[in-house]
């Protein structure tokens, strides 16, 4: 690539409504010229959980002044972008027919190419932007709806190494906070909860710790919380928190464990690397002590551990737009305008599907 490229990217799969406008230079760097996320926690704190339809109709009422507010940001036009990045799943599927068809329609209007980007590629593609991590390297996307723990080999080319064959973790953290009584979102809830706790009181089960595979379980966690805020009822804040500490704590043993296996098997799959990186990303991301933990796991392995910033964490369209720019410097394909959005779509699609008990379906 001879020249910079520039592009709007789009996100709306869940409860954030996002655009942003990205350039890439010609050295591969990027230049994020505008960042605008509009949170729905508002509209969906009362319900204790991301409700689909009131997530669609928010996204429909925000989405084209975001993107307005973002060209106006970057001091530019849509004429002066050369492709739209929109999100195409996985995710709630009225959120990302409304981000793809405001995309499309830009796309058509203004004669650009139009990517449909994977929002997980998105999450998995971040590190570059931020950091320049070159390729190969490891991800785990710990989020409301993924756990998993992925080979990232290259744009597009992507192995799983581990899911969740339940809940996500952030799943689990919500949940967790939602029978303690403590308010939505509850991942940051349970965290707060958890600086004054006892993380010794409890002894939760630490679910898969010793088994090879790496896969990722915390349903039974999570029914274990309850057990014991059942067991002691009625439950104090001092309780409260102590039950959140040691959440936490059994949390940040079992991603030890499970991690620490996977950068085993890199470096074994990967001796050449000099370097090797774990990258971590989404929501959970945010949590001091997974952070803490991974972090100095990476230490002892002698690997790089690199977290971007929590507002690329979660979700957002810089994300979107770098991954669209990834694929143009590449030269590779933009998509055509009838493609359709995905609830569900694995980075790696060659992984065979878990089945979550039989209760939700396949996992991405």
């Amino acid at each position: 690539m001879t020249s910079k490229l520039r592009i709007l990217g789009i996100e709306t799969s869940c409860d954030e409504t996002a655009a942003a406008v990205v350039t890439r230079l010609s050295d591969g760097s990027a230049v994020t010229e505008a960042d605008v996320v509009l949170s729905q926690l508002d509209e969906h704190s009362a319900y204790g959980g991301v409700v689909p339809e009131i997530a669609a109709r928010a996204h429909v009422d925000a989405l084209d002044t975001l993107i307005e507010e973002a060209l106006k940001r970057a001091s530019i036009t849509l004429a002066e972008v050369d492709a739209i990045a929109a999100t195409s799943g996985p995710g709630l599927i009225g959120g990302l027919l409304v981000g793809l068809m405001t995309g499309k329609a830009i796309a058509r209007a203004t004669g650009k190419p139009l990517y449909a980007v994977n929002h997980l590629e998105g999450h998995a593609l971040t590190a570059r932007l931020t950091d320049g991590v070159p390729f190969p390297y490891l991800m785990l996307l710990v989020s409301g709806g993924h756990t998993q723990l992925v080979l990232v080999k290259g744009v597009g080319d992507y192995e799983r190494w581990g899911t969740t064959i339940d809940d996500a973790l952030g799943e689990a953290f919500d949940k967790t906070a939602k029978l303690l009584g403590l308010p939505y979102p509850g991942g940051p809830a349970v965290e707060r909860a958890a600086a004054t706790g006892n993380p010794k009181r409890f002894a939760f089960p630490r679910p898969l710790v010793g088994e090879a595979r790496l896969d990722f379980s915390f349903s039974g966690l999570k029914t274990a919380v309850r057990q014991a805020a059942e067991g002691i009822a009625p439950v104090t804040d001092h309780d409260i928190a102590d039950i959140c500490a040691s959440f936490q704590h059994a949390i940040s043993r079992t991603l030890k464990d499970r991690i620490g296996r996977g950068l085993q098997r890199f470096k074994e799959t990967f001796p050449e690397v000099a370097e090797p990186a774990l990258v971590v990303a989404g929501g959970v991301a945010a949590n001091k002590e997974v952070r803490q933990t991974l972090d100095t796991l990476c230490g002892e392995h002698r690997f790089r551990f690199v977290a971007p910033p929590h507002h690329l964490c979660t979700d957002n369209a810089v994300m979107i737009a770098w991954a669209g720019l990834e694929r143009m410097a590449l030269g590779m394909p933009s998509d055509d305008l009838a493609v359709a959005p995905r609830s569900r779509w694995p980075l790696d699609q060659d992984a065979k599907a878990l089945l979550a008990y039989g209760k939700r379906g396949a996992k991405a």
